[in-house]
């Protein structure tokens, strides 16, 4: 029997078996990352006491489908297949004839997209012996899915939180500490880079890039210790493309394929993890139409609605190589808005090509307007999203209403990244009349990237985005 609609479950023996990986599908080959020493393209070998081997051939493969473990097919099954959604309440309040549909990854243990991409980490870590991994997290989604999966393969978990978010959101440090990790309000004391930040600004909130090179060097300076990443690298998020895939499965049974797909962006990777798997459709001829693919971020952190695409290193010390990328500068430190997981100055070099070339678009929100979608959201529909994934919620709707006015009856596919049960300081913020609509100022850009380009200039000259 045909299904209804409202909700599609996949069996388990749906998930995935392949991660789609989009570099050889790309419009022009990916620009490479850029070793600021040689300034020429990184050698695989320095990065090896960073990340577990398998990650790193993950990250240059050249290969359409890689095959998913079965240990983790099996930590997989715990929450997935996740459910796909048809927002009916949604469409009725806003009298739409648009169908809108969402991917609930709220369902995995720690409330969001993230363990996707932490459980492999973790388990190739695991395979090479190591016995520690390092990360940062901004909102704590990232680090609750790197706790959780550590967990479960017997690593230990060594999580640095942007200390904005540390204090804004004291449960998620609960709940990482649940599953055995010590976090770290960053910048921290631990590490040297930490201690310096401090020492200029004793009461500094963080940032993700300062979080970052606190991670980074903890993992270098200690042996059998590796960092772990949850956005950015391409690695990551081919991960995230078991969203797409099990979604297009659902959508099939239904007859319906999209002709939007939209996700929140603060480095990439739930967005891409929704959107790859179409994408390859479009790129191979199966997509019975044409696809919009559409990105969203906050007005406080408008990566790439005001960034400029240049090569910009990913983190506050400049510990990593050089990343072709929309960037605010990688010494951007954002303003504590509370869509904690958006506020990276930059975004995943897939992404910002494709974005270049004018394959993605993106759209900027303020946190009252993404709000004011997100409560109506959870009237509607009984959920309360994520603030991260509601500035998609806030496109969806316009996107719905503007179906209305010219009544198309469009499908529109976004992928509710996470809830927002961790998040409801920011709600009562929002509710009690305490939230701005914050615009993160374009003069303060424009100086922190004049800043980047007078320090390496160089990084204009770069053959790599020449043309693009």
């Amino acid at each position: 029997m045909k299904p209804d609609g409202r909700k599609i479950i996949l069996p388990d023996q749906e998930v995935p078996k392949q991660w789609y990986n989009i570099l050889p599908d790309l419009p022009k080959p990916l620009p490479p990352p850029i070793d600021p020493e040689t300034r020429e393209p990184v050698k695989p070998e320095k990065l090896k006491p960073i990340f577990a081997k398998e990650l790193l051939r993950q990250e240059m493969s050249t290969e359409r489908w890689i095959p998913i473990p079965e240990e983790v097919r099996e930590v997989y099954m715990t929450w997935r297949p996740t459910p796909l959604y048809r927002a009916r309440k949604l469409e009725e309040a806003l009298k739409t004839p648009a169908r809108i549909y969402y991917k609930y990854e709220g369902v995995s243990p720690p409330g969001s997209h993230k363990p996707n991409t932490s459980v492999p980490q973790a388990y190739y870590n695991m395979k090479e012996g190591v016995e520690a991994l390092t990360t940062e997290t901004g909102a704590g989604q990232w680090g609750s899915a790197l706790a959780y999966a550590c967990n479960i393969f017997g690593i230990k978990a060594r999580v640095y939180m942007v200390r904005v978010s540390y204090e804004q959101k004291p449960y998620r440090k609960i709940l990482m500490e649940s599953w055995g990790a010590e976090v770290l309000a960053s910048p921290s004391g631990r590490t040297e880079f930490g201690r310096k930040v401090r020492e200029s600004d004793p009461n500094h909130p963080g940032s993700l890039g300062i979080a970052i090179s606190e991670a980074l060097e903890d993992a270098v300076k200690h042996e059998n210790v590796k960092y772990s990443l949850g956005s950015v690298l391409n690695h990551v998020l081919l991960h995230q493309t078991v969203q797409g895939l099990e979604a297009k499965e659902q959508l099939a049974q239904l007859d319906e394929y999209p002709d939007v797909v939209a996700g929140c962006v603060g480095g990439g990777s739930s967005f891409s993890g929704i959107f790859w798997p179409f994408y390859y459709d479009v790129v191979s001829g199966k997509a019975p139409k044409e696809v919009r693919f559409v990105a969203t971020e906050p007005t406080a952190c408008p990566t790439l609605t005001k960034g400029v695409y240049t090569y910009d290193f990913g983190d506050t010390a400049k510990l990593t190589p050089l990343l072709p990328m929309y960037t605010l500068g990688s010494d951007f430190v954002p303003p504590p808005i509370h869509a904690g997981g958006l506020r990276y100055h930059g975004d995943a070099p897939t992404l910002c090509l494709l974005v270049k070339l004018g394959k993605v678009e993106a759209h900027a929100y303020d946190q009252v307007s993404v709000f004011e979608a997100a409560t109506l959201f959870a009237k509607t529909e009984g959920i309360l999203p994520a603030p991260e994934p509601s500035h998609t919620i806030r496109f969806v709707i316009d996107e719905a209403l503007r179906a209305k006015e010219k009544g198309e009856e469009k499908v529109i596919l976004f992928n509710l990244c996470g809830h927002g049960y961790f998040d409801l300081k920011a709600y009562e913020e929002y509710l009690n009349g305490n939230l701005q609509p914050y615009h993160y100022p374009e003069e303060q850009i424009k100086k922190t990237l004049e800043n980047h380009f007078r320090q390496y200039p160089w990084v204009r000259e770069l053959p790599y985005l020449q043309g693009l």
